[in-house]
Formats: structure tokens, sequence, C-alpha cells
């Protein structure tokens, strides 16, 4: 006799399937309200609720302790991350005079061939900014500048969704790469161009970086984060660029689980956040370079750091087994006496 019960009952993937669509279009509306009235989240913790929103929506039909879960795994790296947002507002509190010309000089000697004997920065508002008028680049570039924010905490979420131990490996590299650009902000503070003037350099260099935000009416999101760079952030902070830094990072780390086609177009969002940089008056281009550099000496430094744990540990496990042989041979020998 066929089982009625069961061939009348609904099929639970649709149902799992409408849960997550309605749980994820709940989240994005949301989200996109709040990024329109209170600004992207680009402070830690408020970036951490989303993130937490977002994988409760994704994963809607999962237990409760799932989803606490992800609280217990993330709360050491935000409060890592917290404390760096902090600190780094704090570097350059009674700081001497930045450094700055030797900045402007090396700009000058890499590029000045190409931009007429001017930093890039500067080259780049005299020949594309428009103080009345703004272009379809100069929202581009804003949302190449605010995709910062999104993306390297955006890869950490899936990761953790998809691959517990990547997303502790990618954690890793972005704590110490974050750590490693705080020390320097304290070691070698450093001015951007759009703060040149102040120190006496002949450049006129707006920070425009979040001003194509106006042209698509996202006045919130624009202004949200210009107050957290004049008032909350270090306005010396441009050795190294830790958001080109970021953008390599995430494109390094998730190339190897992409075909080799796509690798170009990854390729070009490094590229995109630095030409926003340079536009935007945020960075001079060699402390792109160095951000590049630091991502570099930073996966370097954490894989073998990872390996030379798993040796450590391979080796403890291995002689805690030795051990175990050895005292179960005694015991033996000991019945057999």
């Amino acid at each position: 006799m066929p089982d009625l019960a069961r061939e009348d009952a609904p099929p639970k993937q649709p149902v799992r399937g409408r849960r997550r669509s309605v749980a994820m279009t709940v989240w994005t509306v949301l989200f996109a309200a709040a990024s329109m009235t209170v600004g992207v989240p680009t402070d830690p913790a408020f970036a951490f609720v989303w993130l937490w929103a977002v994988v409760i929506a994704w994963n809607i039909d999962r237990p409760w302790r799932e989803h606490l879960r992800f609280g217990r795994d993330w709360w050491p790296a935000v409060a890592v991350l917290v404390v760096y947002t902090v600190s780094r507002g704090y570097a350059d509190r009674g700081a001497p005079i930045p450094h700055v010309r030797e900045l402007v000089a090396a700009d000058e000697r890499l590029w000045g061939w190409a931009t007429g004997g001017v930093p890039p920065s500067v080259w780049l508002q005299r020949a594309l900014f428009d103080p009345v008028h703004i272009h379809w680049w100069d929202v581009a570039v804003s949302f190449v500048y605010f995709s910062h924010f999104l993306v390297v905490p955006g890869i950490a979420a899936i990761l953790w969704v998809r691959n517990r131990a990547r997303w502790g490996h990618f954690m890793r590299r972005w704590i110490t790469l974050s750590i490693a650009g705080l020390a320097t902000y304290f070691a070698y503070p450093a001015a951007p161009p759009w703060l040149a003037a102040r120190y006496g350099l002949p450049f006129d260099v707006g920070r425009i970086s979040t001003r194509g935000w106006d042209a698509i009416g996202l006045h919130g999101a624009g202004n949200a984060v210009s107050m957290a760079q004049l008032d909350a952030s270090n306005q010396i902070a441009a050795m190294p660029s830790l958001h080109s830094a970021f953008a390599l990072l995430a494109v390094l780390f998730i190339a190897p689980a992409v075909r080799r086609r796509w690798w170009p177009l990854l390729a070009a969002y490094p590229l995109a956040m630095t030409f926003t940089l340079m536009y935007g008056g945020e960075h001079w281009v060699i402390d792109v370079l160095a951000g590049w550099s630091y991502v570099l000496v930073t996966l370097a430094a954490v894989s073998g750091a990872e390996r030379w744990w798993t040796r450590r540990r391979l080796s403890r496990e291995l002689e805690r087994s030795l051990d175990d042989i050895e005292q179960r041979e005694r015991r033996s020998i000991a019945v057999l006496d």
C-alpha cells in the first residue's frame, strides 16, 4: 500500500528555500534603509551585527545554538578590531609634524615622468575633478572606497559559513595585517595628500572620496563616513594604506579558489582601489606600495607560523602516542611477570 502521508507531505527543500529568500529580502531592505539613513557600517562592532544578521538570515532553518556559535567564534576578532579602531584614533595625539615631504618626493621620483613632475593625486584631481559637477567616475570612486568596509568582512562571513578552517586562516591574516598597520601609524605618522597644504606643500588636494554619493541621494552614508573621517579617525595614518592592503589581501586569499579566467577581474579590484585612493586624495602611491608589501610579509609570516605550529602539534601528538605505546608495553610486561 502506498505511503499517502509521505506522498502528500510538501517537499522540505522548497520550504527551506522560501524561508531563506524571505529572510534575505528582509535583511537586504533593512540594510539598504540603514545605509541611506545612518550610513554604511564602518565601525567593526556595527558591521559585526549586520554580518551576524545576514548569516542568521541565510541559515534561517538552523538551530539557535548554531547562530550563537557565530558570536562565540567572532568575538575575539571583533574585540581586536575595535581596539584597533579606537587606538588608531589616538595614534596622532601629541604627534610631531608628520612625515609628508619624503612621501611626496618618492611619488615624484616614481611617477613624475608621467604626471608632469607632480604626485599622481595632484595630477588626477587637476585632470578629473570638477568642484561643481559630479561625474560618473566620482560615483564609482565612492562605491570602491566604501567597499573597503564591506568586502573583507563579507568574505570572512562567507568563509565562516562554508569552511571554518579557511575562515580561521583568513582572520589570522586580517588581524595580523591590521596590527602591523596600527603599529606603523604610531611609529611613522604620515600626512595624506589632502593634508599636504597644511604642512607647507604647494598642493591643493581635496578629500573627495565620498562626494559621489550625492549624485545618487545617499547623503546619509556619505555624511556618516565623512564625520568619522574628520572627528574620530587618525588623520595622519597615510603609511601604509590599509585600504589598498585589505583589497590585495582579499584578492590573494580567494584567488586560489577561483578559476584563472576570473583572475584579471580580481586583479582589477586592488587597482581600482589604488585609483580611488589617488583621486580621492586619501593616499600617496608610496603608501599603496607599502600596504601591498605589508600584505606579502603578513602572508609569509602567518603561513610560516602556521606551519611551525602544525609541526609542533604533530610532534607533541607523536610523543604522546609513543608514550602511550611505551606505557602499554610496560603494563603488558608487568602482567607477564
